[in-house]
C-alpha cells in the first residue's frame, strides 16, 4: 500500500479520512477471479473473527461462523465447564448440515415460536420418541394456529428427507421443486441428525470451513492473563489449538510474565495471540516474547466508552498500519479490533494489512448471538449488549464473592451495562454478514485489480480527503422509515 502523497505517511488517519483510487481491470468475475483467503496459518478462508464477548459467541455462533471459514472466540469470563461441553458440540457438529431445533408432541406452537430464532435456517422440527422427524414448521406455517395449538395435531403436507449425503446443486433444486426452504437430514435408521437449508447450499459451494489439523471445526478460546495453567491445560486435552490472553492494556509487567508462562509450559505448539496494541514498539515487543499474533483496538466509541472518558487512543487506520507493517517485518500478523460497521471497513483494514478483523456490535443482533430475542413496543426485535468491563460484567464476573467485594468491585466499572441491538434487514444472520461482507471485499479487490489480499495491499493506493469528500459519498436525503 502507499498513499497518494508522502507527506501523508506521517499523518495519523481515521478510517473516514482515507479512500482507496480504482486501478485498471480486465477481468470477468470477481468470484472466480479474487481470492480472500488470508496467507496466514490459521486455517480460515474469510478473514474475520467473532468477538470473545458473552453476549456474542457462544455455541450457536462458534458453530455457525466455523462453517463458513471465519474463526470465533470463546469468551474469557465463561467457566472451564461450559467451554470443555461447547468445545465438544463443536468438534462433533458437522462440516455442511446444521444443528436442527427439535420438539415432540407435547409441545405446542408457542414452545416453536420461542426457540424458532435460536437458529438462522428459521425451522423447528416435530420429532417422534425414537427421534424420527415427523413434521416441520417455519414461522409462517404457525401464524395463522392459537399459541397453545399442539404441533402433533397440525396437519401437514409429507414430509421430505434426505440421508446423510446429498449434493448442494441436488438438494437445492429439491427443495425448489417442493416448495421448501429446509430439508431435514436422517440416518440408515431414519433418525433426525442435521439439517439443510436452500441457502446453506449456496453458501457451501462457495465457501469452505475453518478446519483444525484432524479435520473439524475450528475455535480459539480467550483467557485472563491472570490464572490460566489450568484452564489451558483442560483445554489443550480438548483439542483446542487457539488461544488468546487478554488484557485491556498489555503494556505491563503482567502480560509479558503472563506469555513467557504460557510459553515455558507449553511451548510453541498452541498459537497464542496477545492484546491489545496501538503502536508498532508495542507490538515488537509482544511479538519478541514469543506471541504469535497481536491485536489492535483503539477503544472505540460504542459500547466500550474508555476512549472517550480516557483520551487514550489513536486514530485507527494510522493504528493498524504502523503495527501490521512491524509485524510484517517479524513473519507475523495482527488482527484489527475496532467499531466494524460496513464492508467498508473490512477493506480498509485489508488495505492497512491487517490479517484479520473483529467484529463484535454487529454479530450481537444476529439469530446467532448468545442471547434470546427480545421485542419493543412496535414488534421490532433486538438483543441486549453489555461491556466486559461495565457493571453488569463485573457483578456476573464476581457472582461467588461477597455483596461487600462486589460492591467495591463496581465502583471502578466501565463501559455500558445495557445497550439495544436491533436485527437490522439483511444482518439478522451472520448468513448475511458473511455475504455482504465477502461481496463487497472481492467487489474493492477488483477495483484494484487485485487477486489476493497480499496483492490487494501491494497494489492499493491510498487517497486522503477532506470531511466535505467525505459528505459528498454519504445521502445526502431523509430516509423515511
Amino acid at each position: 500500500m502507499k498513499f497518494s502523497q508522502k507527506e501523508f505517511e506521517s499523518m495519523e488517519l481515521t478510517f473516514n479520512d482515507v479512500f482507496i483510487f480504482q486501478n485498471y481491470f480486465n477481468w470477468k468475475s470477481r468470484l472466480n477471479d479474487t481470492d480472500i483467503i488470508p496467507n496466514t496459518p490459521l486455517w480460515t478462508s474469510i478473514p474475520i473473527i467473532s468477538a470473545n464477548m458473552n453476549q456474542v459467541t457462544w455455541k450457536r455462533m462458534c458453530e455457525t461462523l466455523a462453517r463458513y471459514g471465519w474463526l470465533w472466540i470463546l469468551p474469557q469470563d465463561m467457566n472451564i465447564d461450559k467451554m470443555i461441553d461447547i468445545v465438544d458440540h463443536v468438534k462433533n457438529a458437522h462440516l455442511v448440515y446444521d444443528t436442527p431445533l427439535t420438539l415432540t408432541k407435547k409441545n405446542n406452537v408457542r414452545d416453536a415460536l420461542w426457540i424458532i430464532n435460536k437458529r438462522a435456517h428459521k425451522a423447528v422440527i416435530l420429532v417422534d420418541d425414537d427421534f424420527k422427524p415427523f413434521s416441520i414448521f417455519t414461522p409462517s406455517d404457525l401464524e395463522k394456529y392459537e399459541q397453545y395449538e399442539l404441533l402433533w395435531n397440525i396437519k401437514k403436507n409429507k414430509l421430505i428427507t434426505w440421508e446423510n449425503w446429498i449434493s448442494n446443486g441436488h438438494a437445492f433444486n429439491l427443495m425448489e421443486e417442493n416448495n421448501i426452504s429446509s430439508l431435514p437430514i436422517v440416518n440408515n435408521k431414519w433418525k433426525l441428525i442435521w439439517i439443510l437449508s436452500k441457502w446453506d447450499t449456496i453458501r457451501n459451494s462457495i465457501y469452505k470451513p475453518t478446519l483444525d489439523n484432524k479435520w473439524k471445526l475450528n475455535l480459539w478460546v480467550a483467557l485472563w492473563i491472570n490464572n490460566f495453567l489450568d484452564k489451558a491445560k483442560k483445554l489443550i486435552e480438548a483439542w483446542v489449538n487457539i488461544f488468546i490472553l487478554d488484557t485491556a492494556h498489555w503494556y505491563q509487567k503482567s502480560m509479558i510474565d503472563a506469555i513467557k508462562k504460557f510459553r515455558l509450559n507449553f511451548w510453541d505448539k498452541p498459537v497464542l495471540i496477545a492484546w491489545n496494541v496501538m503502536t508498532s514498539t508495542w507490538t515488537e515487543e509482544l511479538i519478541r516474547v514469543w506471541a504469535n499474533w497481536v491485536k489492535v483496538w483503539i477503544w472505540p466509541w460504542a459500547m466500550c466508552t474508555t476512549r472517550m472518558m480516557t483520551w487514550v487512543w489513536r486514530p485507527q487506520f494510522s493504528a493498524i498500519l504502523d503495527c501490521a507493517k512491524k509485524a510484517k517485518e517479524m513473519w507475523w500478523f495482527v488482527i484489527w479490533d475496532g467499531w466494524i460497521r460496513d464492508p467498508r471497513d473490512l477493506s480498509l483494514s485489508m488495505v492497512a494489512w491487517a490479517s484479520h478483523i473483529m467484529i463484535w456490535t454487529l454479530f450481537t443482533g444476529t439469530f446467532e448471538s448468545t442471547w434470546d430475542i427480545f421485542y419493543d413496543v412496535d414488534w421490532n426485535m433486538y438483543k441486549k449488549n453489555y461491556g466486559m468491563a461495565s457493571k453488569r460484567a463485573v457483578s456476573l464476573r464476581n457472582s461467588d464473592k461477597s455483596a461487600f467485594e462486589i460492591a467495591r468491585k463496581e465502583i471502578f466499572v466501565e463501559w455500558i451495562s445495557d445497550s439495544k441491538i436491533y436485527l437490522r434487514e439483511w444482518y439478522k444472520s451472520v448468513w448475511n454478514i458473511v455475504d455482504k461482507f465477502t461481496t463487497w471485499l472481492r467487489s474493492a479487490m477488483t477495483y484494484v485489480w487485485a487477486k489476493t489480499l497480499d496483492e490487494f495491499y501491494d497494489k492499493a493506493i491510498v487517497w486522503v480527503q477532506s470531511s466535505a469528500w467525505y459528505f459528498e459519498w454519504t445521502p445526502h436525503w431523509k430516509v423515511k422509515k
